[in-house]
């Protein structure tokens, strides 16, 4: 009975001794946990009401009375123009510019096929076949007139003369001279025969051949070619030169005027 209160009094010793590492915690907690959790609540709350009242709000607005009206405007003002003019544009460049070059092109093509290509062939051919001719009629009248001749009025006679008055020896140098001479004088007169007759032929080959066929060409460059080039170029100036000034001055310029314009009006440029 004397001995158990001692055990009571050790257990009221340790909770005294504990409360002070409590109150220490209690304390550390008000001072730095509290803070803390206050400016976390302050700030959660300043941000739902920022987004609540001003947020929410003002993208409601942008995305119900700016988007809208700004989309429409960029959309008329600026997308359809630029589409019809854009279609505009390439209507008119397909219409006033490539169709005419297509047609002016396929015009040039069947011209060169049908009239100017078949006359400057046949010219081609026909001058060919003149002048392969007049070279065989060269080559047939130096070899007639002039190979030949040497052939038997020089070569011959010297070979013969050679084997015949080669035994004779300097008994008939003075006849084998003479004969010389005269075979010389036969052929200077054979080569001037056969140089005027070549001449001659050669000059009524160029009058009745070579000079019709260059008349006749020069006459089809300036009946054909040179019409036709004159044509093609009053023709370019005609439509492709006021197609180009009238589509600047009539569509490009006020499309880029109209288009400065806007974008001055939008802000988008000074």
């Amino acid at each position: 009975m004397i001995d158990n209160p001692p055990p009571a009094r050790d257990a009221s010793s340790a909770g005294v001794a504990s409360s002070p590492v409590a109150f220490v915690a209690r304390g550390i907690a008000l001072v730095v946990v509290l803070p803390v959790r206050l400016a976390w609540e302050v700030l959660a709350a300043a941000g739902r009401a920022l987004h609540r009242w001003v947020l929410a709000p003002a993208i409601r607005f942008v995305d119900r009375w700016l988007l809208p009206p700004l989309g429409w405007l960029l959309r008329h003002l600026v997308w359809i123009p630029l589409v019809w003019s854009a279609r505009a544009g390439w209507w008119l460049c397909r219409t006033l510019v490539w169709l005419p070059l297509t047609w002016l092109w396929r015009g040039l093509v069947w011209l060169w096929r049908s009239t100017l290509w078949p006359p400057l062939r046949w010219c081609g051919r026909g001058l060919g076949r003149l002048l392969r001719w007049c070279g065989r009629g060269l080559a047939w009248l130096v070899r007639t007139l002039l190979l030949v001749p040497l052939y038997y009025l020089l070569w011959v006679p010297l070979a013969w003369l050679v084997r015949v008055l080669t035994p004779a020896g300097r008994l008939v140098l003075d006849t084998l001279g003479r004969w010389l001479s005269v075979l010389a004088g036969l052929a200077v007169a054979a080569l001037g025969w056969a140089w005027r007759v070549a001449g001659r032929v050669l000059w009524w080959c160029w009058v009745l051949t070579l000079r019709p066929v260059l008349r006749a060409a020069r006459w089809v460059w300036a009946r054909t070619v040179v019409p036709v080039g004159r044509a093609v170029r009053a023709v370019w100036r005609v439509t492709v030169t006021p197609t180009a000034r009238w589509l600047r001055r009539s569509v490009l310029d006020p499309a880029r005027q109209a288009t400065r314009e806007v974008l001055t009006a939008l802000g988008l440029r000074r």
